[in-house]
């Protein structure tokens, strides 16, 4: 029976070695997978989540030529710019500082994946140097997760994002250096309240996102020291998502009118809900039955966080559109329908007139300083810091920089003059 007790032997022996074999490849499979997970660590987990919410901009801007060393017939040269921004809406709306897109003509914007856009100036607020542009995507751009700066740590991690000297989505790691810090960078701008930190923050970076280890925006980076290392700046995402809920504001009252307003975000992030400060009377808020006190907690079914997630879930809506608001009051969950309304003349504030209606940011000349700069029949005129771009202003060649000396039969001496023209 030699021929049928090979057939044992045989098979014994090839199953030794590949058992052996499959040891090895689960050995090898499993040094592999351990080296992965060490090397997907919170921060590479914190920037891959952040990414696609980061977007590049590119444009040109003309800078002014400095008062009493240029002649009249300057106009002030073009220069190459860049900077950062952030999607807060997936419908295209991105955060970024005013300086990045102040007299930009056409503002150049490109996705994490490539694809590249041109966005328009939907709001800005130079105070706090901050401003939304928009873009026509052709899918929707994912938001970033937007965090809380008031319980920021001295000492703790954190990853700045940008377009940094025009290397796209450049990544850098530090920590909150110090809190509460002010700077004057220029002799126009002050910043008040500011993070530090030690993350690489060069040019290019200014509107990009300050990440904390759970890849939460706390910040939009906004500054550098000139000559320092080691030492960057960026609003806290408190204050700067504060200012986008008044730009977004600003934005639904020019299409729509609800009559809704909020108190102050004391604890915005981190808990569900916004305060009803007060209500416009004869409003649609008054109508739909809202009081001070209450707490929106949902529109649409979505939740409500912060006033900014109120103004966002009022944007592109029309006059005539119903919304279903879930409360709290005193204790109690309540149901109300409210429906928009188009915002009444009478409430209509001229403060953004001239640059809603012409599109031209304009700062008065001292009469001395006109008459020592400028030789012309003129009495004095109006400096035009910034352009708006696709606007009447733009459309017709206006530039940051010129000087509007008149309109039609009148002459332009100041701000008021504009505004009766």
């Amino acid at each position: 029976m030699p021929h049928r007790t090979a057939h044992p032997i045989l098979l014994f022996r090839t199953k030794a070695p590949l058992g052996m074999a499959a040891i090895i490849l689960c050995l090898l499979w499993l040094q592999v997978a351990m080296a992965s997970e060490l090397r997907l660590s919170p921060i590479v987990k914190a920037v891959e989540g952040a990414r696609d919410s980061v977007v590049n901009i590119r444009g040109e801007k003309t800078v002014a030529p400095t008062p009493g060393q240029a002649s009249s017939s300057e106009s002030g040269r073009r220069v190459n710019g860049m900077g950062t921004g952030v999607v807060i809406d997936a419908r295209g709306y991105i955060i970024t500082n005013y300086h990045v897109v102040d007299g930009v003509r056409d503002i150049q914007v490109t996705l994490a994946g490539g694809e590249r856009y041109i966005a328009k100036l939907v709001a800005r607020e130079p105070e706090t140097d901050l401003a939304i542009i928009k873009i026509d995507a052709k899918q929707e751009t994912p938001a970033i997760t937007i965090g809380a700066s008031s319980d920021l740590m001295t000492g703790e991690t954190v990853i700045a994002v940008g377009n940094a000297y025009g290397y796209e989505h450049t990544v850098t790691r530090g920590i909150v250096s110090a809190l509460h810090r002010s700077v004057q960078v220029n002799d126009t701008q002050f910043y008040d309240d500011l993070i530090q930190t030690d993350a690489s923050i060069n040019p290019g970076n200014s509107g990009g996102p300050l990440l904390n280890i759970d890849g939460e925006m706390i910040g939009i980076n906004v500054a550098v020291r000139a000559g320092a290392q080691g030492i960057g700046f960026a609003i806290p995402v408190d204050k700067a998502m504060s200012a986008a809920a008044s730009m977004l504001a600003s934005c639904n009252a020019n299409k729509t009118w609800h009559g809704v307003v909020p108190a102050a975000d004391h604890s915005p992030g981190t808990s569900q809900g916004v305060v009803v400060g007060s209500i416009e009377k004869i409003s649609p808020a008054a109508e739909a039955g809202l009081k001070p006190g209450d707490v929106i907690t949902s529109l649409d079914g979505v939740e409500i966080h912060r006033a900014l997630d109120l103004q966002r879930a009022f944007l592109e809506r029309k006059p005539g559109d119903k919304i279903e608001l879930a409360l709290q009051r005193s204790g109690e969950s309540i149901t109300k329908t409210l429906k928009l309304a188009a915002q009444p003349e009478t409430q209509k504030t001229p403060s953004g007139t001239i640059w809603e209606v012409l599109g031209l940011e304009l700062k008065p000349i001292p009469a001395d300083d006109f008459r020592a700069t400028h030789q012309t029949r003129y009495r004095g005129g109006l400096t035009i810091t910034s352009v708006r771009p696709n606007s009447p202003a733009a459309n017709q060649g206006i530039r940051s920089g010129d000087v509007l000396v008149g309109m039609h039969i009148w002459e332009t001496i100041s701000l008021d003059n504009v505004t009766y023209i």
